[in-house]
């Protein structure tokens, strides 16, 4: 048996093969001809590009339009002027171009890597992906080829990239295990949305595991097993059946409404990160936009977005939406998130620096661009304003001011906007779970993000092995914040919905259904799972179990007595 990172849910069963990476060794020369070499390397690109902008294509209607945008962001990631640039001038200097594509593009691969944000540090996987493509154009060799799988075939490759993923066919795979990779990888993003179990960072996989082989992926828990014996693979047979069944029945959930099992009216919305990601969230049947994260658009830009290309991204969602809720985020940079041009100076603990609201309020202009943009939006649909990490009342006191100079400026030019645009806050600092009511009497909405509340109240960084056993959201602390929040709202007559992970724990669900939370927002695949689990539950039951748990000491009593009660 062999672990790694659970990174798509589901169990396959099926023969191995092992994707064989091509041989792209060289030997570096000097180069005499400057022009021609760079000709060449510039014929290879515009190869790479050509093939890029096919797979993304196919995409589109074989996973979706969301997943396409990675390859098509290749696309404008290898033709960076930057990258082009330092490439063409290392040639300049007498280096061949298969050497100066490879070094400069580990310089570039290394400075994403160094990055703290996820978000960047995914930057180094396509920077390695486009060099594969590039370099194979140059040496005239194959990629890895998955079209042409056979059906029930179990793919074992060190890096499952996007450029592989794009010819899939997904009828083809049972599951996939990769060598490196985690939950927010391109390539479980891609088999998540493909719907194919998936384990990474399987250590020595593609060596443990040999072609032929008959192997068990069992993408819930993150377990592969190979050459399994009858009972194991009987055993894993049926849960494979149970799986499937389950989801079948959860079809059933399509188009009905969100109701506990006693009738109170909840709301099922999506996270999202762009204005594409709209189409995969209305596919699952998603009542509303829970959280549209807006850092996306400036972090895929080379410059600070203009109000227009904001508006036309935030308007796209609200149009979408056909006049349901759509909850945005103001930009969330800082922290682990960084952007280059943004020029933000390295802290020594960026999570409690310089970050989110604090760099906006201390950038009116900028920030005012983005505040623009969502109001002239706001004509178009129901958009929300959300407001990330706030401490203090005076913060959302500042924004408000902020909306309403914007107002001001769009009414005398002539344009149109929703004056009773709501402003809400995404409840996830302990100082906000510790003053809910004073933040209550300034805000339209709560929404809590429990990712970050669970960090900061526990004082964990999930990302550090050596304390992530304390990240859980079980912990009585932490269920104690949630509590407050919540029923804070509810006794101010305000919506509470909560958009971290947390939303889509069915463990969590009659907590939640008995403290009074009204929006639960999770990823797409999770909306109709979670309306199930709401279903099952009545006002009285779930109180029932409610106050049990809140006698409970430890995250564990938590953790089992949810399990033993779970439906």
């Amino acid at each position: 048996m062999y672990e790694g990172v659970n990174a798509s849910e589901g169990i396959g069963i099926g023969t191995v093969a092992v994707a064989v990476e091509p041989d792209l060794t060289f030997t570096p020369h000097v180069v005499e001809d400057a022009a021609a070499e760079k000709a060449r390397f510039k014929a290879a690109l515009e190869v790479f590009c050509e093939k890029t902008e096919a797979q993304a294509e196919h995409m589109k209607t074989s996973v979706g339009e969301a997943e396409a945008e990675i390859m098509s962001g290749h696309v404008t990631l290898a033709q960076d002027p930057e990258l082009t640039g330092a490439i063409e001038a290392s040639i300049d200097g007498g280096t061949c171009a298969e050497q100066a594509l490879v070094e400069t593009s580990t310089m570039f691969e290394n400075m994403f890597l160094s990055m703290d944000d996820e978000v960047f540090r995914l930057r180094a996987a396509d920077i390695a992906d486009i060099r594969t493509g590039i370099l194979a154009e140059l040496l005239g060799r194959e990629v890895v080829d998955l079209s042409v799988l056979p059906a029930g075939t179990i793919i074992v490759v060190h890096d499952l990239t996007p450029s592989m993923t794009a010819t899939i066919d997904k009828a083809n795979v049972a599951g996939i295990v990769t060598e490196t990779g985690g939950r927010t990888s391109h390539s479980a993003i891609i088999a998540r949305a493909l719907e194919i179990p998936a384990v990474l960072s399987v250590s020595n996989a593609c060596g443990a595991l040999h072609n032929g082989m008959t192997a068990i992926v069992d993408g819930s828990k993150g377990v592969v097993i190979g050459e399994p014996d009858e009972e194991t693979l009987a055993d894993y047979t049926e849960r494979a059946e149970q799986f499937a069944a389950e989801k079948r029945a959860l079809e059933a959930f399509r188009g009905k409404p969100s109701v506990t099992a006693d009738g109170i009216a909840k709301v099922l919305a999506c996270n999202i990160g762009s204005p594409d990601d709209v189409n995969g969230a209305l596919d699952h049947d998603a009542e509303a936009i829970g959280l549209f994260r807006s850092e996306f658009l400036f972090m895929d830009a080379k410059e600070l977005p203009s109000e227009e290309e904001q508006f036309e991204a935030y308007r796209k969602v609200a149009v979408a939406l056909k006049g349901a809720p759509v909850i945005i985020r103001t930009l969330d940079v800082g922290g682990d998130k960084e952007i280059p041009y943004m020029n933000l100076q390295k802290e020594e603990n960026p999570f409690m620096g310089y970050r989110a609201i604090r760099y906006c309020l201390d950038n009116p202009d900028e920030y005012k661009v983005q505040l623009r943009a969502l109001l002239r939006a706001s004509a178009f649909g129901d958009i929300k304003i959300m407001v990330p990490l706030v401490t203090c009342v005076e913060e959302i006191r500042a924004v408000k001011k902020l909306v309403e100079e914007c107002k001001a400026e769009l009414r005398e030019e002539g344009r149109t906007f929703n004056d009773n645009i709501q402003v809400g806050i995404m409840m996830e600092t302990a100082a906000a779970a510790n003053i809910p009511d004073l933040l209550a009497k300034e805000s339209a909405f709560f929404s809590i993000g429990t990712n970050d509340l669970t960090g900061y109240t526990m004082a964990s960084d999930r990302g550090n092995d050596r304390v992530a056993y304390l990240y859980s959201w079980y912990y009585p602390a932490v269920l104690r914040a949630i509590k407050n929040i919540i029923e804070a709202g509810v006794r101010a007559g305000i919506m509470v919905g909560m958009c971290g992970e947390a939303a889509a724990d069915p463990l969590l669900t009659p907590l939640l259904i008995a403290w009074g939370m009204e929006e639960f927002s999770t990823s797409a695949p999770s909306i109709l799972r979670t309306r199930k689990a709401i279903s099952q539950w009545t006002k009285a039951e779930a109180d029932e179990l409610a106050a049990k748990v809140l006698e409970l000491s430890t995250a564990e009593e938590v953790k089992a007595l949810l399990e033993a009660n779970a439906r």
